[in-house]
């Protein structure tokens, strides 16, 4: 193919790292039956490079710039799998001279996502959130995002060799999940917590409303059942707000302040990501093979 030209409103990026994340995996096996929206696609959303040529009306400022970029293939064809990806100047952010590429191929989907879980529900500075899955890409955002903003937070992982993950994005307090997670939520929040982040909304709301407090909310991105049950009563005599959130529909705004706050927090010493393989692009397949079947802790880039 052809080297794209930035357009008006528009800037190329010459890639040097690519993110993957489960929705590109999930894209290209059709996992939602909705089949190929184009007649070619280049995958991935998230990456990371140098802008070497900026469309009409962007400030001249970008040239040159190394960033990070999201929602490349979000609505568009071509997404960062790529030498060069084209995309709007609002999708792209600065990269910090402390963070790497690698790093900053991982923020996109994952930290905003995050993001949004946090603060979807109002403000969380002084109150208690519960992130679970808090080690996983989505869930270490969360933590270290709410963190950053003086929330409390507790978080709840699958085993205890994911405990570290999540101490190292911020939680204060880590729980192996098990049978008694509700008991141990209250005995670190007597009076529930205000706010829960949630990957597997089905499996956990009944104890999700268990342990939030009155006008708590739940800010959930992913369930593992497609149909599930709610415990609705309950829920109504708590007076408790869901939010399901997909990252590809965030308001405009909302997408360009997780940026902001995701920036800010790795300049303030979060860590961001460990990365578990560095695949060239000529084998993005078995890259694409690596993050549905991790042989390692970590994620998964692909190295251009």
């Amino acid at each position: 193919m052809a080297a794209p030209t930035a357009g008006p409103g528009e800037v190329r990026i010459r890639i040097s790292a690519s993110g993957i994340n489960p929705g590109d995996t999930k894209k290209r096996g059709d996992a939602f039956g909705v089949g190929m929206p184009y007649p070619r696609v280049i995958p991935h959303s998230d990456g990371a490079g140098r802008i070497d040529q900026i469309g009409a009306g962007v400030s001249a400022e970008w040239t040159g710039r190394n960033v990070w970029c999201y929602g490349a293939q979000s609505y568009r064809a071509f997404g960062t799998a790529a030498e060069f990806v084209v995309v709007p100047v609002d999708h792209v952010a600065p990269l910090a001279a402390n963070v790497s590429m690698e790093q900053g191929a991982c923020l996109g989907i994952p930290g905003i996502t995050g993001h949004r879980a946090v603060h979807v529900g109002g403000e969380v500075r002084g109150r208690t959130v519960l992130v679970q899955g808090a080690a996983g890409s989505v869930g270490l955002c969360a933590v270290a995002l709410a963190r950053h903003v003086g929330a409390r937070v507790i978080g709840a992982v699958r085993s205890g060799s994911d405990e570290p993950t999540a101490r190292n994005a911020g939680a204060q307090e880590v729980i192996v999940s098990s049978s008694d997670l509700v008991s141990r939520v209250k005995a670190l929040a007597p009076e529930g917590v205000d706010h829960i982040v949630e990957v597997a909304f089905g499996a956990n709301v009944d104890a999700d409303v268990e342990m939030l407090k009155n006008d708590g909310s739940i800010a959930s991105y992913a369930t593992d059942n497609a149909t599930p049950k709610i415990p609705f009563w309950q829920m109504v005599f708590k007076n408790i707000r869901v939010y399901f959130l997909g990252s590809d529909d965030f308001p405009r705004a909302a997408k360009m302040q997780a940026a902001r706050d995701i920036n800010s927090a790795l300049e303030a010493g979060w860590t961001g990501f460990e990365i578990g393989e560095r695949i060239p692009l000529a084998e993005i397949a078995r890259a694409h093979e690596l993050a549905d079947h991790p042989t390692r802790r970590g994620r998964v880039v692909v190295i251009l």
